[in-house]
């Protein structure tokens, strides 16, 4: 798995429930290394150990902590960067929902050895749309749902949204948009601001 993955359930852990919380996940998960590197590739069953120790460690579901990982990668300001890269998906919810597909691609811009999922995007209807998340590491819909569900916020849509399930290797995601313009969408501009 690649190190980032790692990393952000590391930054995840630690900027929610504190340095102590991660050092007992990390314990719990049986590895030794509690400070990861992005850019270096561990085994898979690292990354499946850490995520079943934190549920454990912070007392929910597994769905709910990838969920929270996903909110996290898009909410928390270490990791501004990365809801700025979405952003740049479109001018509201439905752009934004259609350039998923080619967001693996775009990551692999960023980070060449970065394997996602790959992603396919249907729109059924005007409010009814679905993404299907094929990859060989089962969860990463409810990462999805943890990302869908922050950037509709920050569109300002209000979105309603289900995890289908995993078949195989995929895990679908209905998407049922209620209403476009609900609120006012948090700001955002191209260009960042120095300072």
């Amino acid at each position: 798995m690649h190190g980032l993955v790692n990393r952000a359930i590391q930054c995840f852990v630690r900027d929610s429930y504190g340095q102590s919380r991660w050092l007992e996940v990390t314990r719990r998960a049986g590895v030794e290394v509690t400070d990861f590197e992005a850019m270096l590739h561990y085994d898979d069953s690292v990354t499946e150990n850490l995520i079943a120790a934190a549920k454990d460690v912070i007392g929910v579901p597994e769905e709910t902590v990838l969920e929270d990982i996903g909110t996290y990668l898009v909410t928390h300001p270490n990791v501004e960067a990365l809801r700025r890269l979405l952003r740049f998906g479109g001018v509201d919810f439905v752009d934004f929902l259609h350039s998923l597909d080619e967001l693996p691609d775009r990551a692999k811009l960023a980070v060449d050895d970065l394997v996602l999922p790959s992603m396919e995007v249907r729109q059924h209807s005007a409010e009814s749309f679905s993404l299907t998340c094929k990859g060989e590491q089962a969860g990463f819909g409810y990462v999805m749902i943890g990302i869908l569900r922050t950037m509709a916020d920050d569109y300002g849509a209000l979105v309603f949204l289900e995890h289908r399930g995993a078949q195989a290797d995929a895990e679908v995601i209905d998407i049922t948009l209620v209403e476009q313009a609900f609120a006012s969408g948090r700001e955002f501009e191209l260009g960042a601001r120095a300072g």
